[in-house]
């Protein structure tokens, strides 16, 4: 049987038809590419070795940039909003997209007196 060429000369982790990221080698014989069905055998795949590693930054040592200014003030824009930790009626706040792009912005709010932070999704 005769081998068809390839499109793409690449490495295994990848599909030799349409470039796709394969699925790591299960316990089947080949590794079907999930976009064009193309089937690799599992055999190439020896001696390949993948590590991951997710870091985490310490909740202590995290800042957001810019929150104060170099004489401790906060910065940002003051609205009245009471805090709900000490009651205070001035907040500084700032807006920051943490999901998705079509979802709303989430917007963090501290306190002037007390410094506590909330959070509101929007």
């Amino acid at each position: 049987m005769e081998v068809p060429p390839t499109c793409f000369s690449s490495e295994y982790d990848f599909c030799s038809d349409c470039g796709s990221v394969l699925p790591p080698p299960g316990v089947q014989d080949t590794v079907t590419c999930p976009r064009c069905s193309n089937r690799t055998q599992v055999t190439v795949f020896l001696g390949k070795y993948v590590q991951t590693s997710v870091v985490f930054n310490n909740l202590d040592t995290l800042a957001l940039p810019n929150e104060t200014d170099e004489t401790g003030a906060l910065k940002g824009p003051l609205i009245d909003r009471r805090c709900s930790r000490c009651g205070f009626e001035k907040m500084v706040y700032h807006t920051r997209q943490m999901r998705s792009a079509d979802e709303g912005q989430t917007v963090f709010y501290t306190c002037t007196q007390c410094r506590f932070q909330e959070k509101e999704d929007s």
